[in-house]
Parts: structure tokens; sequence; C-alpha cells
């Protein structure tokens, strides 16, 4: 493994120059993330912000103020995550961002252009929650979204061929969720969003009901597709150790109205796998994220007393 590079760390979501080594990855089908004219730097990264928000709250109703403002932009293929208290706004921003929900106030765009409450073309989302269709197999849920959207024939066979073999999943083809695993299944809602070829990808906790070996593993799986695809990839998780692991980027949000009080930037290199969590700079990395949210986290803590009071 290549030495890590030290940590820094953003009081503001400014972008910096973007971290790690020199490891262009092998493309595959699933669609790349390139420059205005196609061109990919030798980190795997591009110039200028893929996604950004400005500004951006979201008040539901006239008593909660769930989000923000919230500033925020994402590199073009870069790897972010967001961790913070329990109930602070982290799904909330993923909404906003993927067009589910419209922002109160502020504004967002994807690739230049404004989103206004409905998903963009190019952004994929993945939910924690298992979303595999029970009544079909293994091959048909990950081909249900090319289909709808018009897909058939022989470049819809071999996306859907592809990225069964891509994660593994060939024994499983024609098997049902049932039959599967817990962490397979996650596999095959991943598997189906990619397949549309996303040049953003929004995750929302999806391996959030998994224990921890296999969230490791899983974490290994979407990392080698993360350098695969190109992709801009946005992480909600809990786990800081998830977060320090996967992330470029881990931006540290503040107790509710959520909002951005650091981001940290880890400085591994592009082709990292799970046993970096063995290098004495994740320990450092995890332990600066923990001193930020602790007390973040007891405020949340305080405050649901108080409501459940």
């Amino acid at each position: 493994m290549q030495p890590m590079r030290g940590l820094s760390s953003e009081r503001s979501p400014v972008p910096q120059d973007a971290a790690g080594a020199s490891h262009p990855a092998q493309p595959i089908p699933f669609g790349r993330a390139q420059g205005p004219n196609g061109a990919q730097s030798t980190n795997g990264l591009v110039a200028g912000a893929h996604a950004v928000m400005t500004g951006v709250t979201r008040i539901f109703g006239s008593a909660v103020h769930a989000l923000g403002p919230v500033d925020l932009d994402l590199r073009r293929g870069e790897f972010f995550s967001i961790v913070g208290p329990s109930g602070c706004g982290k799904s909330t921003l993923l909404d906003v961002l993927a067009g589910l929900s419209s922002p109160t106030d502020g504004t967002i765009t994807f690739e230049g252009k404004r989103v206004r409450g409905t998903v963009p073309d190019g952004v994929g989302v993945v939910f924690q929650e298992d979303a595999s269709f029970p009544w079909l197999s293994v091959r048909d849920n990950i081909a249900f979204g090319l289909r709808r959207a018009g897909f058939r024939g022989a470049e819809a066979e071999e996306r859907v061929r592809h990225a069964i073999d891509f994660m593994g999943l060939n024994d499983f083809a024609d098997a049902y969720p049932n039959q599967l695993s817990g962490g397979m299944r996650q596999r095959v809602c991943i598997a189906r969003t990619l397949v549309m070829r996303p040049r953003l990808v929004l995750l929302d906790e999806p391996f959030g009901a998994l224990d921890q070996q296999t969230r490791l593993l899983m974490g290994d799986e979407l990392l080698r597709l993360w350098r695969a695809s190109g992709a801009t990839v946005l992480l909600i998780t809990h786990a800081l150790d998830e977060a320090a692991m996967l992330s470029d980027r881990i931006g540290v949000m503040s107790s509710r109205p959520g909002r951005f009080i650091e981001i940290v930037e880890t400085g591994w290199p592009r082709d990292r796998t799970s046993a970096i969590a063995a290098e004495p700079a994740f320990g450092e990395v995890t332990t600066r994220l923990w001193n930020t949210l602790r007390e973040e986290s007891l405020k949340a803590m305080a405050s649901q007393r108080r409501v459940a009071g």
C-alpha cells in the first residue's frame, strides 16, 4: 500500500486541490464522468464542481427547520461522505440534491443546470431499505429501470450482463430476492442504479442494515465501482469508520438545522481498499470526525429529551 498523505480540513466547503495518487481506472460500460471536452485528469477527477448547493434550506410546515443554510461544491469524480447526528437533515439534504423534494430556499445545480424538484438525467439514488422487487429475478430486477426507460435488445442485455458479472452475481442471476442475503440484495439494488449510467450517485445509508464485516466488504465493492465508473458519489452514513475508509472528503454536519461545520479531506490514494483501516492515519481521521461530531450529537440528544419531556 502506498503511504498515506496527511489529512486536512476545511471549516467551510471551499474546494481545494483533489487528493489521491494517480491510478486511472479501466473504463467499463457503466459510463464514465468526463469534463467538458471528454478529458479526464490523471487522478480520476475533473476540474470544476459537478453539483453545487448554495444557501439551501428546508423547512417543513411552519415549525421544523430541518436543514441549512447549506453550501456545498461536489467535485466531479470525487467520493464525498456526510456524517452527522441523528435527525440533523442528512437524508433531507440528499432528497433535495436528488430533486426528490424542493428546497425552501437556495439553489441547486447539477452539471450547470438548476435542480427544481425532479430527478435530473444522470442522477441515480440508492436507499437503505431493500428496494428489490420480490416477484422479479435478479436479472429482471437489474433490468427494470432500463426497460422503463425504453431500452431493449442487445444494449440492455449487455448492460445487465455486465452488471451481473461485475457485481459477482452470475450464480444468482435467476434467483429471487428471498433467496439472497441482505448484502447480495443491496448489490442488486446498486447494480439496478448503475446500469442507468448515472454520473452522480447518491447513497442514503445503503449498508445500514448489514453487519460490520459485510459492510467492510461492500465498501470494497463500492470503491471498485466508483473507480470503474468515474461517477461522483455522495454517501450518507452514521458510521464514522465507513466514511473514513471510503471518502476523499467528509462533511460533518451540525445538529438540526443541519449545516456543515467542518469538511475533512482524507488524502487517501484512489486505489484504496478496506485494508486502509490498518493505517495510523485512518485512526487520525476517525478521531477527528468524532471530536467534531461529539458535541453536536450531545446537543441532538438533549433536544430530543426536551421534546420527549
